[in-house]
């Protein structure tokens, strides 16, 4: 079963959870297969609490229909600051942001991208690479994330001059 037949399965009952399904990675495997589901909230962090529901929730649905062949291991997490990205929607909410794009088929001879976020138009991604705007059709992304930025910290010896006191 693909990612998006398992994430238009499960999604509906995240929803009525309250939270919000963003994906779901399927990676099959001989002995013991991984299915891995990203979930989100507007208005708060997700909790271990919530990442337990789900699971057992996912479980449940899995049991009665029974999409994965053979043994799985489910694991439910918040997507955190490498945020993967799935949908065009979930690109426009961080235009301006730094993501890392791994393509299935090649374009402009490359099929890894890294660069802000410009723009999204329907299902065109729009991002900067090496300079230039590179629009990408969503249908050929095979996996993306965001990529975080840290600010650098201060180096010793380099911040304001402290004044000591006077006795």
């Amino acid at each position: 079963m693909r990612n998006e037949e398992l994430t238009n399965l499960v999604a509906p009952a995240i929803v009525d959870m309250g939270l919000e399904c963003l994906g779901v990675e399927y990676s099959p495997s001989h002995g013991n297969s991984l299915v891995r589901v990203y979930i989100d909230r507007a208005d708060a962090p997700v909790t271990v609490d919530d990442c337990e529901a789900v699971s057992r929730q996912v479980s449940a649905l899995f049991d009665v229909n029974d999409p994965i062949v053979g043994r799985y291991t489910l694991e439910v997490s918040s997507p955190g600051l490498d945020r993967p990205l799935y949908t065009p929607e979930q690109f426009a909410r961080f235009v301006g942001e730094d993501a890392k794009i791994e393509l299935n088929l090649p374009l402009n001879g490359r099929r890894r991208f890294q660069g802000p976020i410009l723009a999204v138009q329907g299902e065109i991604i729009t991002v900067e690479q090496d300079g230039a705007a590179v629009n990408i059709p969503h249908g050929n992304v095979h996996k993306a994330k965001l990529v975080p930025r840290f600010d650098e910290p201060k180096k010793p010896g380099k911040g304001g001059k402290v004044e000591k006191g006077k006795k």
